[in-house]
């Protein structure tokens, strides 16, 4: 079992970091892989609706000049998938968008490849905005028919500079307990205790 989570932060080590190794730390308590992706500030473009997945129905983007097609690889291999982004003007980062719109076409076009696997959006902010960010990932888990893990406040955490977000204790808590969910979910789709 594993969960691969994407950190769409241009912050490699930011605050979004720190959120996803909070949840990935709970994840590896219960034994289960896990590994970071960090696709903020690398060279992705978004898609453009050539319909080339649905034609060639190879599980790739056609267009292989970036990482996309390594994100979606990893994804299909997953049992379980987070996405983190930072919140930019009240929603996901570039690299997010990018990652969500090509590898939900690429899914689709295969039958659905990321069908009944289970996903979770995690995102930071300033003051505002979280709750729209972790909407729109969260959006892409359903409608590639996956099953989406919450916890016991919205996936988010506040922080402007790097660190800041060690300060949010509810934060931290709620990153935690997001971790014990899609560990104890990823489980017992595999028919573990």
């Amino acid at each position: 079992m594993n969960v691969i989570a994407f950190n769409a932060s241009p912050r490699k080590d930011g605050n979004t970091r720190r959120l996803i190794d909070y949840a990935l730390a709970e994840i590896e308590k219960e034994g289960i892989e896990t590994e970071v992706v960090n696709i903020g500030r690398k060279k992705v473009h978004g898609c453009i609706a050539c319909m080339k997945c649905f034609e060639n129905q190879d599980r790739r983007c056609i267009f292989d000049d970036d990482l996309i097609n390594v994100c979606i690889e990893k994804m299909a291999a997953a049992d379980g998938i987070i996405i983190a982004s930072p919140t930019y003007f009240s929603d996901m980062t570039p690299e997010a968008k990018a990652l969500i719109d090509r590898a939900g076409y690429v899914s689709i076009a295969n039958g659905n490849l990321l069908s009944r696997k289970v996903g979770a959006g995690i995102s930071v902010a300033r003051r505002a905005g979280a709750v729209t960010t972790v909407d729109s990932i969260n959006h892409f888990f359903g409608i590639n028919d996956m099953f989406t893990v919450g916890s016991t406040y919205w996936n988010v955490g506040f922080g402007l500079e790097m660190g800041d977000v060690e300060s949010d204790v509810e934060g931290i808590r709620t990153m935690q307990r997001l971790g014990q969910n899609m560990a104890w979910l990823v489980k017992k789709i595999a028919g573990q205790p």
